[in-house]
């Protein structure tokens, strides 16, 4: 599918940008142009690779005459572009406003007006029944590329949803190590909260079988385990800590969830098994398009529980050190 393509990826820099730039690589990316405004990240990422495939491109998701000039002859857009650290994000909330809709808003536009092929954007277990900004933000920003299949019939847009993924820039589980290492005392938030968490890899599957399977207006859910962050740091401070390590319980910071949901209970009406491991998300505004495309959704079958929440099916402690263990991180 990528192969001799001309491939844009918007914060390009970030883990998953070099996570998924690695894949392209390997399967044939004639050209991969890394878009993103933090020079330093780009020089590193460029020593890094080595890679004459590669182009860095300067700039802002929220400057669409950049965005605009540099899609030109893309292919595929991937866009990873976000302001996502969740208290930052209620401090400043026009900044993420600017950043995660106005960004995406650009672009759609850019990539209409180049005639790229296909879209796939990162949203966030966040953006379900969203708390906080920043999931709200998700939530309007798949609203967009959803409603974007509209506009184009040339352009075609589709969404992901993740939940935490593991090692990447802001990730509890690096956090957690270097406090276990220096102060052998971890802070936690609330001993009832639970996540989903995935691996890099895994995350950047989830990305390629959109793009691959996608016809324009879904959103793809992986199948994704969760657990108690309390049996996480468990799990770490058997390799990280000390025997006698402490858990400082510092409350919920402001818009933080207990529990996090991949599918709501509305969702779940139009939501289908693609297989064992990905969930289809039909939106109410594309039923009807996906419906054709999909020939009546045959060869799948709706989902049979009312909602995806992070609460249940939990990992045991045994299997949350095999998940770090393919991730690297025991």
């Amino acid at each position: 599918m990528f192969k001799n393509k001309k491939i844009l990826i918007t914060g390009g820099t970030g883990s998953w940008g070099k996570c998924l730039t690695k894949y392209l690589l390997k399967n044939g990316a004639k050209e991969i142009l890394i878009f993103s405004r933090n020079e330093y990240l780009q020089v590193l990422m460029q020593r890094e690779f080595n890679d004459k495939r590669l182009k860095f491109i300067l700039g802002d998701v929220r400057d669409y005459k950049r965005l605009n000039e540099s899609m030109k002859d893309v292919d595929y857009v991937f866009h990873l572009s976000a302001l996502k650290h969740v208290p930052i994000c209620e401090e400043q909330p026009y900044e993420t406003v600017k950043t995660n809709v106005i960004g995406t808003e650009n672009v759609v536009n850019a990539a209409i007006n180049n005639g790229v092929k296909k879209v796939v954007g990162v949203s966030s277990d966040k953006a379900v029944s969203p708390y906080n900004i920043y999931g709200m933000t998700k939530a309007i920003e798949e609203k967009i590329l959803i409603a974007a299949n509209k506009k184009s019939s040339k352009t075609k847009f589709v969404c992901i949803r993740a939940g935490n993924v593991m090692g990447t820039n802001g990730s509890v589980i690096p956090l957690f190590i270097n406090q276990l290492k220096n102060n052998n005392e971890v802070t936690l938030t609330d001993e009832k909260m639970t996540r989903f968490f995935i691996t890099l890899d895994e995350a950047i599957e989830l990305l390629i079988k959109a793009a691959t399977i996608s016809h324009g207006g879904e959103i793809l859910v992986m199948r994704m385990p969760s657990l108690y962050i309390k049996d996480l740091i468990k799990v770490l401070a058997k390799h990280h800590g000390k025997e006698n390590y402490k858990i400082k319980e510092i409350g919920i910071r402001p818009g933080e969830k207990i529990h996090e949901e991949l599918i709501s209970p509305m969702e779940s009406y139009n939501t289908y098994r693609v297989d064992d491991n990905y969930y289809l998300i039909v939106p109410e505004t594309m039923k009807e398009e996906l419906f054709k495309k999909y020939d009546g959704f045959k060869k799948y079958k709706k989902i049979d529980f009312v909602s995806y929440n992070s609460s249940s099916d939990l990992l045991d402690e045994k299997q949350i050190e095999e998940r770090l263990k393919k991730g690297g991180f025991t």
